[in-house]
């Protein structure tokens, strides 16, 4: 008979066969305490945090913890029910009030994690009848949310308008409607969706919705963090948006904003937020905190990109691929997954935490050493962070021994 866990043997395999020595292991990162927004000490090991998302550094913000301490001892550590249910309190409606005011939308919903924010919203929206098209690239939990629903499911090729095009004429002369999904920063590789092309095809025809999952571009894109929409300048033709507030608001959970004006209906019938404990009153606490800080947040969005260009242009400079440039995702594509975690070991060993990212979670693919900055991020340790992937590259064959890097590295 066959064993429970037989079909995913070949995985374990690989995994073994690339962790079989015994050395650090990748999906096992534990930080035994957190110095700042981007140290941390692993190990034993004073480490620099490359890889945590937490783009504007408001994990440590003095408003939200304080916030979140009031409401910890005004509501105690949890609602133990669902939003439907006892799981409501005041600053649930707060937060969800601030989250149209941020985004300037008629509605909100707020979910107790990003993910079931676009598994609810996107097993719901469409139905039986109706078509989803959405890019090769997104996240799992948009492939999650999809699979949920009862609509035809229909991927077109990566930030390619052309491809979303044809296949939405495809279905010109078929009743239903249509949704379109992509992301504004595109989580693995680091690039933008083609977002004013996309509104374009999206105009172009009948019935079609369109989905934007902004969860690496808010606090990062636009005047006011609103994400690529906003730095576009075509909010009004995204018709839902859902994030995070683990990236750039520094906290957990997940939401949806729209002007739908049947919006307030998900309420009712999205079962990954009827049937989920709502957040805690401390975190939604530091989240609607955070959120006034995002939107006045101008010059942590210019230090995060100056950063960004830092790291960028420096990795570049020393002859390894980076696959997106100027963007708060520094991905390095390294040739296989050997030699990825044989980078990822050298990294962590020499005092730097990036993501490991291998195939098949990976864009074409790649094997990653995905870096995420923060406007917390000092010049020093950024430097020390170049000179550290240059001593690691070179020790591995991966760039020329005599790569020598400056002590300080300038941004072209």
């Amino acid at each position: 008979m066959a064993g429970l866990f037989d079909r995913f043997a070949p995985l374990m395999a690989q995994r073994d066969a690339f962790l079989g020595d015994g050395r650090a292991d990748p999906f096992k990162v534990k930080m035994d305490q957190v110095l700042s927004q981007t140290e941390a000490m692993i190990a034993g090991k004073r480490t620099i945090l490359v890889g945590t998302n937490n783009y504007l550094g408001l994990t440590f913000a003095p408003e939200a913890l304080k916030a979140a301490h009031d409401a910890l001892d005004a509501f105690g550590t949890g609602t133990t029910g669902s939003r439907v249910a006892n799981g409501t309190y005041g600053g649930h409606k707060e937060l969800e009030n601030a989250l149209c005011d941020f985004f300037e939308k008629d509605h909100a919903m707020v979910f107790s994690t990003g993910f079931l924010a676009n598994l609810g919203i996107l097993s719901t929206l469409m139905g039986a009848g109706d078509y989803i098209l959405m890019d090769a690239d997104c996240h799992a939990s948009i492939y999650d949310g999809v699979r949920g629903s009862a609509a035809e499911i229909i991927r077109f090729k990566h930030n390619d308008a052309a491809d979303l095009d044809k296949r939405l004429a495809r279905l010109a002369n078929k009743p239903g409607n249509k949704l379109i999904v992509i992301e504004g920063i595109y989580s693995m590789l680091g690039d933008k969706a083609p977002l004013a092309e996309i509104v374009a095809v999206k105009k172009k025809h009948e019935n079609v919705y369109l989905l934007s999952d902004e969860a690496h571009s808010v606090g990062v894109l636009g005047k006011y963090g609103r994400g690529l929409p906003e730095e576009v300048g075509c909010e009004d033709d995204v018709d839902f948006i859902v994030g995070t507030f683990s990236k750039s608001v520094g906290t957990v959970g997940g939401f949806c904003v729209s002007n739908h004006p049947d919006f307030e209906t998900l309420r009712l019938v999205t079962r990954a937020y009827i049937f989920t404990a709502s957040l805690p009153p401390s975190v939604v606490a530091s989240a609607t905190v955070n959120l006034g800080l995002v939107k006045n947040g101008g010059a942590l969005r210019k230090r995060l990109m100056r950063n960004a260009q830092k790291l960028g242009q420096g990795l570049t400079a020393l002859g390894l691929k980076v696959a997106s440039a100027d963007s708060p995702v520094v991905a390095v594509v390294a040739p296989d997954p050997v030699v990825a975690i044989a980078f990822w070991r050298g990294l962590i060993e020499a005092g730097v935490y990036v993501n490991l990212a291998l195939p098949p979670a990976t864009p074409y693919g790649y094997s990653l050493l995905r870096a995420s900055l923060c406007a917390a991020h000092t010049e020093e340790q950024l430097d020390e962070v170049i000179a550290i992937f240059a001593e690691v590259a070179a020790k591995i064959g991966l760039i020329e021994p005599a790569t020598k890097v400056a002590k300080k590295t300038a941004v072209g």
